[in-house]
């Protein structure tokens, strides 16, 4: 199942291949959304992206650790976190994918299949 890792530059290629804009303008949007996002979740502000999920920025409290080695205890202090929430339909579509291929296999209605909103596969 590991796959290789998505990078700036494979995003950049696609909108090149997909929209036609030359590499640098490609790689210049992709930077420009980039960092639009990055900006907003400094800023603490939440970021909603329809059908794919949210990332948004909370506090963890200070807290005690311990020094695996010698058992110490640690403060750690209080702290930004940044938390994504994929959409549902993100995790249907990923869940979608381990799903069997043939036609025979697996449950016959999408609600057995534990997606009642979808119309049924007969």
């Amino acid at each position: 199942m590991a796959g290789r890792t998505v990078t700036r530059a494979d995003l950049a290629e696609a909108v090149f291949r997909e929209i036609g804009l030359s590499r640098k303008e490609s790689a210049d949007l992709v930077e420009s959304v980039l960092g639009l996002i990055s900006d907003a979740l400094a800023r603490g502000e939440p970021v909603k992206i329809s059908s794919f999920g949210s990332f948004s920025a909370r506090m963890k409290g200070q807290r005690v650790g311990r020094n695996p080695k010698t058992g110490e205890e640690v403060p750690i202090l209080p702290r930004r976190v940044l938390v994504f929430r994929a959409s549902h339909v993100l995790k249907d579509r990923i869940n979608d994918s381990l799903a069997p291929a043939g036609p025979d296999e697996g449950p016959g209605t999408a609600a057995e299949a534990g997606r009642p909103d979808e119309p049924a596969v007969s």
